[in-house]
């Protein structure tokens, strides 16, 4: 009869190259870490990539568990991050504009498609970039990448409360910049 291994067992052992430890955690939590991810990206082929690069860290040693908390937490944060990641850079941008030309082609766009290309083209694009880093980061966690204050704190590594202060901040900011 074999043992069965703690996650934290599995997780250390995966690190340090045991290949049937790192195909046990991924059994175990790949599908979970996919599921979570989709409620936050609807684009599955990103979060399929998220969730290799998530395990491929680990595997490479990139991404090191410090046994401060459960496994799967653990997980959620280090593809949370990636998945944020994912959705800055270019990729991101590419994606909203192939959004857009397809709304194009619609005969009237919803409100959402309206604020969209305001963000790609308008007034608002402009007072984004004017915004600090720091604000410009919790407004790109919250409302584009749709954490929670909980989770955006996780994921910038900052308080909660400071997410709350800096958001209130930067809509304020923002309402200024375009009255």
């Amino acid at each position: 009869m074999s043992e069965t291994r703690s996650d934290g067992e599995l997780l250390r052992a995966a690190a340090d190259g045991d290949r049937r430890a790192f195909e046990e955690l991924y059994r175990r939590f790949a599908p979970w870490l996919t599921a979570r991810l989709r409620s936050r990206c609807a684009d599955a082929g990103v979060v399929d990539d998220v969730v290799q690069e998530t395990f491929l860290a680990i595997w490479r040693g990139k991404a090191r568990y410090r046994e401060d908390g459960d496994v799967a937490g653990w997980l959620w944060r280090v593809g949370s991050r990636r998945l944020v990641d994912a959705l800055r850079g270019d990729g991101a941008r590419g994606r909203l504009r192939q959004a857009l030309a397809r709304l194009r082609h619609r005969d009237e766009a919803s409100a959402e498609e309206r604020v969209l290309a305001g963000v790609e083209h308008g007034d608002l694009a402009g007072a984004l970039v004017r915004l600090s880093p720091e604000l410009r980061a919790v407004l790109q966690a919250t409302v584009i990448d749709g954490l929670t204050t909980r989770e955006a704190a996780v994921v910038l590594g900052i308080p909660p409360g400071t997410v709350k202060t800096r958001a209130m901040r930067a809509r304020k900011q923002l309402r200024e910049a375009l009255a």
